[in-house]
């Protein structure tokens, strides 16, 4: 067991092989890379299945002999300085790397078909598995040195992949508001690590943690300073999470393509945040006022990210909001020091927005062909409705990953939501009220979605068939909005009821996929012409594959924290699983339930959720129109102060969520135009004073030695002239001053000088 254990270090470096082989192919012989592109998808999947298998491994091994192990080699010594890289298997490792690697395959998977219109098919992978690389480094971290450079790489990987089409304006300013916010955390986690090895002349988390301990115990450091480094250690984790007030990134992050979204919302970037917290836990939990700072970010971010999300009409970034206010339900959780419930939420929260987030790729996609390839048309729910009958297994797969988010039982939110309810009421009813509050707005907006995407009819005009036939058709590319080949339309209108796969040494990069071919439909209109409209049409198995397995871990993967115990089976993956990670601040690990206290709280969180359901189906749910049920309310509430009171309610949550809060508004306003002004005040300043004055002495030196030159004639008369001048002049001033008179006033009289 022990020789499985020494290997271990490669789980961080498998996908990391798939980099590099793409990046010396492209260099050294780019077209033969290039002509077996689709098959650097199959040995992604390979490398990562891989690194999950070993994942699971040591997992059961953790599971079966609850122990850490460390392992680690020196990389420079020097006098007492020494720092040694190395890899730590712990519990908190092992889930992060099983949850990194089952939903970075499913993925992958759903990548190959996704992008393969797309001409960066090959770098879009390479992106993907150095992300992989970088998080799976990240876990396994032993230090804060290594925790550094590749809490860095996460973020570099991020920047790379929300800036994939990097010559859409708008997303080349995504990735770079993604890349500056995260800066300000980045900065505060350097300085809060700096802070606490210059407190404890380590960097090893273990030394780390007990080190400070006993400082605190023998009061021994100001706690002033120490807060403050864990403050900053902190900062760190609400830029990489997305917590408030470091949020602002997130939605915009939702430009690049849907299967990096995915990635970034179920287990990377956002997902590295709260891995942070989770292994500095030990060090936080001693540190006064640390843990409230944390439950109180929480909150307000659970709180915050929901009311965003209720008017969002962009699919994508409806979800980004939902995984905000999501992530401040773990953030509370680590908050209250419920540490087995973070982790518990972590794991059903990732592979149910895993499920959201492909499932939306999948009706953009469908959308596509209707719309064009526009993301502020296919992306937005106003467009869509009726979808129900074009995307069948989409829409159930979604239905069943909103219900889970909305905590509806027995799906897998539902277990690890209700468990951080029921502590929440134990640690502070004011938080415990807001977070029984946000589950019903969850609920709400998460139906809402729902019913704008799959309810009523299909509210966006459809595109006409003479459209292709008298021109030509593009497909998607990385480049742009259009590839810069297009396809000619015989071929297309050829083709059109025939499936296209592409080979594996296809040289054509640009051609048709299947899974962006249009079903056309021709009928009669009234005046007997015939027209062929494109229609939504189901993506296919390559696609609904990973939706597939997704679902089974969204119906499954909450049994892992149920707890059964009859006496003689103690049935309590969890439980086992986190047991050392519980032991490491002193906390009990025997996890017991009350399953009477379980039922009556599950019942009222539940109802708080069906009620928002209830809402919501009032206002959105609809056969025709996903908005005539508003018309039905209205018409029982007549002109009068109820009415202007509703409509006053209404505007001002539509406004608050439409506009992001205000959030965006006030850090333009106060933060970017500041800070331009500013830098337009620094040139102004330059040029007029550090240059004036310059500039000045220059050209006073210059206009005084032409006066002097024109004095120097050489002429022994002339300067006897001027010597006599000066010193006439210098006699006349001290007899002027000689003949005035002063007086001084001592001993009662004025005296003359």
């Amino acid at each position: 067991m022990e020789h499985t254990y020494q290997y271990a270090g490669i789980i961080s470096f498998l996908p990391l092989t798939v980099t590099m082989l793409i990046g010396f192919g492209l260099l050294l012989i780019p077209t033969a890379t290039k002509n077996i592109r689709r098959m650097w998808a199959f040995i992604s999947v390979l490398m990562l299945s891989i690194t999950m298998v070993f994942s699971v491994n040591l997992s059961i091994q953790q599971i079966n002999g609850s122990f850490i192990y460390q392992y680690l080699w020196s990389w420079t010594i020097n006098n007492d300085f020494s720092l040694e890289f190395g890899y730590l298997i712990d519990p908190l490792t092992s889930i992060m790397s099983i949850l990194i690697t089952t939903a970075g395959i499913m993925v992958l998977i759903y990548s190959d078909n996704y992008m393969s219109h797309d001409q960066g098919y090959l770098r879009f992978f390479a992106y993907m598995s150095f992300s992989n690389t970088s998080m799976l480094g990240l876990v396994t971290s032993s230090n804060l040195i290594q925790i550094y450079i590749f809490w860095e790489l996460v973020g570099m990987c991020s920047y790379l992949l929300i800036g994939f089409w990097f010559t859409r304006p708008i997303a080349a300013s995504a990735c770079q508001k993604a890349f500056v916010t995260n800066r300000v955390g980045d900065f505060g986690l350097l300085l809060g690590i700096l802070g606490f090895y210059w407190i404890t002349g380590s960097l090893e988390f273990r030394d780390l943690f007990e080190i400070v301990k006993n400082l605190i115990h023998n009061n021994e450091v100001n706690s002033l300073f120490d807060t403050m480094c864990a403050s900053l250690l902190f900062v760190g984790a609400i830029a990489k999470s997305a917590q408030f007030p470091l949020h602002v990134w997130l939605p915009d992050a939702m430009e690049g393509p849907t299967p990096i979204s995915a990635l970034i919302h179920a287990a990377t970037m956002v997902a590295a945040g709260i891995f942070l917290v989770a292994r500095f836990l030990p060090l936080f939990i001693v540190i006064p006022y640390i843990m409230n700072f944390l439950s109180l970010i929480g909150v307000i971010t659970v709180l915050l990210g929901a009311t965003l999300a209720l008017a969002q009409g962009d699919i994508k970034k409806s979800l980004a909001y939902s995984t905000m206010s999501q992530l401040g339900y773990i953030m509370l959780a680590l908050g209250i020091g419920s540490y087995r419930a973070a982790l518990f939420h972590l794991i059903t929260h990732a592979y149910s927005k895993a499920l959201l987030f492909l499932g939306s790729g999948s009706i953009i996609h469908s959308m596509e062909p209707i719309v064009g390839y526009s993301p502020d048309k296919s992306q937005n729910m106003v467009l869509m409705g009726g979808l129900t009958r074009y995307v069948p297994i989409t829409r159930i797969t979604f239905l069943l990953g909103t219900l889970s988010l909305c905590g509806i039982p027995p799906l897998a939110c539902f277990w690890s939501k209700d468990e951080i309810l029921n502590d929440s009421w134990l640690y502070s009813p004011i938080f415990a009220i807001i977070a029984c509050f946000t589950t019903g707005l969850t609920a709400f907006y998460m139906l809402r979605m729902y019913l704008l995407t799959f309810d009523g009819h299909l509210r966006v005009h459809f595109q006409n068939y003479s459209s292709i036939k008298n021109g030509s058709f593009y497909s998607i590319s990385l480049w742009g909005k259009e590839a810069p080949k297009a396809v000619n339309r015989n071929s297309l209108l050829s083709t059109i009821n025939n499936k296209v796969s592409v080979s594996l040494s296809s040289k054509d990069t640009y051609k048709i996929h299947n899974n962006v071919r249009n079903r056309m439909r021709r009928f009669s209109t009234y005046c007997g012409k015939k027209y062929t409209y494109m229609y939504p049409h189901e993506s296919d198995n390559t696609t609904l594959f990973p939706l597939l397995i997704l679902v089974l871990f969204t119906l499954f993967i909450g049994s892992i924290g149920i707890h059964f115990d009859q006496g003689i089976v103690d049935f309590d993956i969890l439980s086992k699983w986190l047991t050392p990670s519980t032991n490491l601040f002193h906390r009990n690990s025997n996890y017991s339930v009350d399953w009477y206290e379980f039922l009556k709280n599950a019942i009222f969180s539940v109802s708080i959720s069906f009620f928002g359901l209830l809402i919501a189906y009032i206002l959105y749910g609809s056969v025709y129109s996903s908005f005539r049920n508003l018309d039905l309310i209205n018409s029982f509430l007549k002109k009068g102060p109820k009415r202007i009171i509703l409509d006053k309610i209404k505007n001002l949550i539509y406004n608050w969520s439409y506009n992001r809060g205000y959030i965006d508004i006030f850090y333009t306003k106060v933060l970017t135009i500041s800070v331009r002004g500013l830098a337009k005040l620094i040139p102004l300043f330059n040029r007029r004073i550090i240059d004036g004055i310059t500039n000045g002495l220059g050209v006073a030196s210059f206009f005084i030695g032409e006066s002097i030159k024109y004095m120097g004639g050489g002429r022994i008369s002339s300067y006897l002239f001027l010597y006599f001048s000066y010193v006439s002049i210098f006699l006349l001033i001290i007899l002027f001053f000689s003949n005035r008179s002063f007086l001084i006033y001592r001993n009662g009289r004025f005296h003359r000088l």
